[in-house]
């Protein structure tokens, strides 16, 4: 968080700690300032001055501030709408790639994140100065792709651009919100609460598809299809719709990513079946590895099982970072315990494994020259891989008193190495491959 620092260093200086809190009422961030405060006191519970601001601020001991906000559904709805027709426009057949793919599939990411940008900085009433350049600069990477992409020769391109440009309207969302709070708590509330999103997403759109094929069965009863254009108008235009409801619903725009509810409703579900997982995904990987001598040259024969590996590596770091909790206050000692236990050895376990394989593609890439794929999988698995590496060498460092802090600094840091190595694949890629 933005104070944790500042006010371990006035740990005995009362007029230090008094022109803070009097700068963050100016800045309207009292509430980052009282959590932080309430990290400080509970390392450090002996301290008087820490006790005196603490009940001054604080109604309960780990309470949840109350925003009392009410959704903006009279600028949400109007948005969600707009931004539906626009999604319906691009998904019909005309705007069609060459193998007659939809062209909604690759243009729908940096376009949604543009009314979600838009919704929040109206919400807050912010500056509108760096979200309209995050706009502006998602618009041009997205015409950017598109323009290659519409090569008939570029195939291989245009389908890592359906994975990618979702990660750079992600990134250009995160600079949007995190432009005045670059610190790396709210850095890492942001991917928490990114994760809980992309799941309320994902109901909304499983909601969307059931309602989708209940009409289309229930005119089909009558002997009636549906034509292309109004189906491309039911999927295409309630797409649009899901982005901007689903941030609208679980994000407050009027307080920074760290000052977010996280213990209430699918925050807190989320976060518990993340950590109920760790102990089976450890038992997953323990097996694995006595497996793998018994195999030991598929991942280098066989190209289907490195791209296993691949999503196996970004499913253990959303694992990680779903576990980790936001506040220290959020869990037992004893439990924390635990939990650090359990984060480490998947970590140390999932270096080992992609190691294994970071070392098959990187045979695969001696022998057969690089291509746009095994550039790509050898990037991300060396991001992730570095990743990992430093969170254990960190936690070893650091120790178990400022564990749960390490960790967010380390999954903060490690989104640089995710956006540094999303934007070389969007921008760099077409210039060194053709195809």
């Amino acid at each position: 968080m933005k104070y944790v620092e500042e006010i371990r260093a006035a740990n005995d200086n009362p007029k230090r700690l008094e022109d803070m809190y009097q700068a963050a009422h100016k800045e309207e961030r009292e509430i980052e300032f009282s959590f932080a405060l309430t990290t400080c006191y509970q390392e450090s519970p002996d301290n008087v001055l820490y006790a005196a601001w603490y009940y001054r601020l604080q109604k309960s001991p780990g309470e949840e501030p109350v925003d009392g906000r009410s959704i903006n559904w009279k600028l949400a709805v109007p948005l969600s709408v707009i931004s539906g027709l626009i999604f319906w426009f691009m998904a019909g057949s005309r705007f069609d790639f060459p193998n007659g793919m939809p062209f909604l599939l690759l243009a729908w990411a940096p376009v949604g994140a543009c009314f979600v940008i838009a919704f929040l900085t109206l919400s807050a009433g912010q500056d509108k100065k760096t979200p309209g350049f995050v706009i502006a600069g998602l618009l041009l990477v997205g015409l950017y792709a598109t323009l290659f992409a519409t090569d008939r020769g570029r195939s291989r391109y245009r389908d890592l651009m359906l994975l990618h440009l979702p990660l750079a309207a992600w990134i250009g969302t995160g600079l949007s919100v995190l432009h005045s709070r670059p610190d790396h708590g709210n850095r890492f509330a942001f991917l928490i609460k990114s994760i809980e999103v992309f799941i309320t997403g994902g109901l909304y759109l499983g909601a969307g598809g059931a309602f989708v094929a209940i009409t289309t069965a229930m005119f089909n009863a009558l002997g009636i299809d549906l034509s292309d254009e109004i189906m491309r108008f039911l999927i295409g235009g309630g797409a649009g719709l899901i982005p901007l409801l689903a941030v609208a619903g679980i994000y407050n725009p009027h307080v920074g990513p760290a000052m977010q509810k996280f213990k209430q409703g699918l925050g807190r579900v989320i976060s518990t079946l993340m950590r109920l997982l760790l102990p089976l995904t450890l038992l997953v990987l323990i097996i694995y590895l006595f497996v793998i001598p018994f195999n030991f040259m598929e991942p280098f024969c066989n190209r289907d099982v490195l791209i296993v590996y691949n999503v196996m590596l970004f499913a253990v770091m959303g694992l990680l970072v779903g576990a980790t909790p936001v506040r220290s206050h959020d869990l037992a000692s004893r439990h924390q315990s635990v939990l650090r236990a359990g984060i480490l050895a998947v970590a140390i376990l999932t270096v080992i494994i992609s190691l294994y394989a970071l070392s098959a593609t990187v045979y695969r890439t001696v022998e057969g020259g690089f291509t746009m794929n095994r550039l790509t999988i050898i990037g991300w698995n060396s991001v992730n891989i570095g990743i990992l590496t430093l969170l254990v060498y960190r936690q070893f460092k650091d120790g178990r008193e400022k564990w749960i802090d390490s960790l967010q600094s380390v999954f903060s840091w490690g989104s640089i190495g995710y956006i540094v190595w999303t934007l070389f694949l969007i921008l760099a890629i077409p210039l060194l491959f053709k195809g």
